[in-house]
């Protein structure tokens, strides 16, 4: 892929996670936070179910294989999402996103425990550096505030998310993997959102270009770039890049909410960048044992 392409897809692919925070923070003014990623997922996945239908992708067979696409939506887009927002009501945007994307080296423990993956010593030096990172990123305290759990719930979600999608997805269209997985996912959350929450909806031109970011530009454009990068190129290398949305969190939280981050933010920040670095960006296969992390598809 030409380099210039490469790079503006990218880019755009991370931009657009990592704002998608702090556009979400704006919008629990409006609505409140499991109706808004309801109503956002359930629209984005509504409109990708008519795509991939319209364009006639294979569906799956078995009331099995719908399961397991409703089951990843559980964990991809109600367990993530869930999190994430709630997290917003009490820490920044940067918090929420740095705190998100640890998920990689989750995956690297997790899947050694319940797949029998296998990784380098490179890797689990960069799950030690990663979690050093994020305890910088939480100032060393122990006193863990409410939005900062479910943060670190968002990337045990995402996790778990991940490893399913590489045990099944080789038996689904990822299209429509995505699309309905975020359906199923976005329908859940709005039902969470009608028992479990005091229902918010301010109808206004603010809350409609906010939820029309998040479905549109922050979960379709968002998907379609970041799979058609990993369609082209090595999943692996590609998925290194994951370390540039929390950037974006960070920067676009300063900018639209006018969030102060602490130098030790900064500082776990980077420990945190250079842990999933490792953990992502290998070099070669040496042996048949040897394993690489593949992105998860990302939301």
């Amino acid at each position: 892929m030409n380099p210039i392409k490469f790079g503006s897809l990218v880019v755009t692919a991370t931009l657009l996670m990592g704002s998608s925070f702090a556009v979400g923070k704006m919008g629990l003014a409006y609505v409140s936070p499991l109706l808004l990623v309801g109503v956002r997922f359930t629209l984005a996945g509504a409109l990708m179910a008519l795509w991939v239908l319209g364009t006639r992708r294979r569906m799956p067979q078995t009331a099995s294989g719908w399961g397991r696409i409703a089951l990843i939506g559980l964990f991809q887009t109600t367990g993530v999402m869930a999190c994430i927002f709630l997290s917003l009501r009490t820490i920044s945007a940067g918090e929420s996103s740095l705190l998100t994307f640890v998920n990689p080296l989750l995956v690297a423990l997790l899947g050694t425990l319940f797949l029998g993956m296998k990784y380098r010593w490179s890797q689990w030096a960069g799950v030690g550096i990663g979690f050093l990172g994020v305890a910088v990123t939480l100032g060393l305290q122990l006193d863990l505030k409410t939005g900062t759990l479910f943060g670190l719930g968002s990337a045990v979600f995402w996790a778990a998310a991940t490893l399913l999608v590489k045990r099944w997805s080789a038996s689904f269209d990822i299209w429509v993997m995505t699309a309905f997985q975020m359906l199923a996912g976005g329908l859940a959350l709005l039902v969470l959102g009608l028992l479990l929450e005091k229902p918010l909806f301010v109808l206004n031109a603010e809350s409609i270009g906010i939820i029309l970011y998040l479905a549109v530009l922050g979960s379709i454009v968002q998907f379609a770039a970041w799979y058609y990068l990993l369609s082209r190129g090595d999943p692996g290398k590609t998925s290194a890049f994951l370390f540039l949305a929390p950037f974006f969190g960070v920067l676009s939280g300063w900018l639209l909410l006018g969030e102060a981050v602490r130098s030790y933010v900064y500082v776990g920040g980077l420990l945190i960048f250079a842990g999933i670095f490792l953990v992502n960006w290998a070099p070669a296969r040496t042996g048949a044992g040897s394993a690489r992390f593949e992105e998860d598809r990302s939301a």
